[in-house]
């Protein structure tokens, strides 16, 4: 297999396996190296929170997913589950897709572009780019610039977590200076967070009953853990409070946010009730400096846009598909390069042979108009003898397919 992708991202791994096989930076030249090492001419691996995957010139796939395995000391049983292995045109356009945004858990988040270039630089520096997969990175960055410049694809927002994102905007000029608290620490806190954490927000505070579970959220994001117990006592610390728990009862009163107001000199809250039954009191909503957004107010704003991001998901995939048609021909292309060069090889041979007869009858003082003639008498010969050969032995059908291929190959027009 010349060229094949494998690995796993947050559609096919929960976020515990995940977790363990992350190539963290500092290893990556190590890894690189070690996964060329008999396994494939080319590699590069690209490494986030939700995906890690590898990008492979040659070799064999299921030596590769051993590897995968064994490197994060795991067995290849135990892993296989939610690895995907694709090849040839399949890995062309995820890495196309990839780059473009479609693939993510935000949909047409720009930031995984970022990290594909860093997966690119750090496989140059370690000598494990080679010419495919640098044509491969080369051409997902163009179609990623092509998608973002020609559709929509990241400008309505089509999640509860994108539309608390775009409302939050409204209120803060500036998500940069402000303090986020995540309560829980389930599917969609973990969506929430890594919509507010692309904004680079100046703090992201997770709160959850479990501290272990809260801390590992929290740690994704770099940013802090605290027990759901101790609310009280950092509410009013944050800007923007998100909170989706399982919680039967409200988790955040009327007198608890009155008393974060006072101790934030009535600053703005904004926050965000994405639990049902709600975590928020209803009251909290008539509350002075206080912007409550339930999950019916982000279901208006969500609809209003999903007309509009299907329609460029359309035209990005559409998009896609021509370039991974483009690709797969040059790819196709660099098959026939081994035989291109050997026909050169040939031709070069046989010019030079001829040449050099040229030479010596033209060093015995033969008419240099003869020698030409003979010059280029014996070159067409020698050119037209293995063709001429292999279709006078040819028969049948075989003797009608030659001809066609040497009327295309000469463009002999009969």
């Amino acid at each position: 297999m010349s060229l094949y992708a494998l690995g796993l991202n947050h559609q096919t791994a929960p976020l515990e396996i995940r977790e363990r096989v992350v190539f963290h930076v500092e290893r990556l030249r190590e890894a690189l190296a070690d996964i060329t090492r008999g396994r494939a001419n080319e590699a590069a691996i690209l490494s986030t929170c939700n995906r890690t995957e590898l990008y492979l010139a040659t070799g064999e796939p299921r030596a590769a997913a051993n590897w995968f395995a064994e490197y994060h000391r795991m067995s290849p049983d135990a892993l296989s589950p939610y690895l995907y292995t694709l090849p040839s045109d399949q890995a062309v356009r995820h890495a196309f897709r990839v780059a473009s945004g479609l693939d993510s858990m935000v949909l047409g988040e720009p930031q995984i572009l970022g990290q594909m270039k860093d997966a690119a630089r750090a496989a140059e520096d370690a000598g494990t780019l080679g010419t495919v997969l640098h044509k491969l990175f080369q051409r997902s960055f163009a179609v990623a610039k092509e998608v973002r410049s020609t559709t929509r694809i990241g400008a309505n927002s089509v999640s509860m977590a994108a539309a608390s994102v775009k409302l939050a905007a409204r209120i803060f000029p500036s998500l940069h200076e402000q303090r986020v608290l995540f309560i829980g620490a389930g599917e969609m806190i973990e969506l929430c967070a890594t919509h507010f954490s692309a904004q680079n927000p100046a703090q992201i505070t997770v709160a959850n009953r479990t501290l272990e579970r809260a801390e590992a959220l929290a740690h994704r994001f770099g940013g802090q853990a605290i027990e759901l117990r101790a609310l009280a006592e950092h509410l009013h610390q944050h800007d923007i409070v998100v909170s989706c728990t399982a919680s039967s009862l409200p988790i955040l009163g009327k007198g608890l946010i009155e008393r974060a107001l006072r101790a934030r000199r009535r600053s703005p809250m904004f926050m965000v009730d994405l639990a049902v039954p709600r975590d928020i009191e209803l009251e909290v909503a008539e509350m002075d400096d206080v912007f409550l957004y339930t999950v019916d107010d982000l279901s208006e704003l969500v609809a209003a846009n999903l007309d509009a991001r299907r329609s460029a998901v359309e035209q990005a995939e559409a998009i896609i598909e021509s370039q991974v048609g483009q690709f797969m021909h040059w790819m196709d292309a660099r098959e026939g390069v081994p035989l291109i060069r050997a026909l050169r090889d040939q031709v070069e041979a046989a010019r030079q042979q001829e040449l050099e007869r040229a030479a010596r009858m033209l060093s015995r003082g033969e008419d240099p108009a003869a020698v030409l003639e003979a010059f280029s008498k014996g070159l067409t010969n020698k050119l037209l003898h293995g063709p001429t050969q292999a279709l006078n032995a040819a028969r049948g059908d075989e003797r009608g397919r030659l001809a066609e291929l040497l009327v295309r190959l000469f463009r002999i027009r009969p």
